[in-house]
């Protein structure tokens, strides 16, 4: 484990390869069993709820039938999570090509919303602790592997691959920081300094 301003990083972090590969695991991480939806942050209630007239436009009917139901996330203060349709997929999930997709994300990326998506989807397969210091995680799951494969073949580390949403959390001059400790951290760094 290595510490970056007071942020602790578990070193599986630094030294994975990875990169999503949609085509593959058809969107898995939204889909996955268990009934518990995305981790929410207690502020991120209210974008979910400002923009879900524009959301439910792209939901399945199932998905809104279950949203009217049971409503668009459940829990508490410090533990909140997106509503699950069928204890499986986020209900915030639509399918394109027979893929999970985050309807979120793709109305931020259309420009009919200025807010991408939970911070903690943002961030999958890296997982936030929350204890005496925030501390990062990779959360391994066996739906990820042709991610694993991708970032193997490709020389894309995990690291890298998620430098937007570790930017979001924690800002630019931190994310330089952590990406120059965690180089130091894989096996062939020092072949690349000699």
């Amino acid at each position: 484990m290595y510490n970056v301003k007071n942020i602790l990083i578990e070193d599986p972090v630094a030294k994975v390869r990875f990169a999503c590969d949609v085509f593959k695991c058809k969107g898995a991480c939204c889909t996955l069993a268990g009934g518990k939806g995305a981790p929410l942050l207690d502020e991120e209630l209210a974008y979910i709820d400002e923009a879900f007239p524009i959301v439910r436009t792209i939901l399945p009917r199932e998905h809104l039938e279950t949203i009217e139901r049971y409503g668009l996330y459940e829990g508490f203060s410090g533990s909140y999570t997106t509503m699950c349709y069928n204890n499986h997929a986020c209900v915030f999930v639509f399918y394109e090509n027979n893929i999970a997709r985050c309807a979120f994300e793709k109305l931020f990326l259309e420009g009919k919303l200025n807010w991408k998506k939970p911070l903690s989807c943002h961030l999958f397969p890296i997982r936030v602790n929350h204890g005496f210091a925030p501390r990062l995680r990779y959360e391994r799951i066996d739906e990820c592997e042709p991610a694993l494969e991708r970032g193997e073949n490709e020389d894309i580390y995990l690291t890298d691959f998620l430098s937007e949403p570790l930017t979001r959390l924690f800002g630019g001059s931190w994310y330089e920081q952590f990406l120059r400790s965690s180089q130091q951290r894989r096996p062939d760094f020092s072949k690349s300094v000699e």
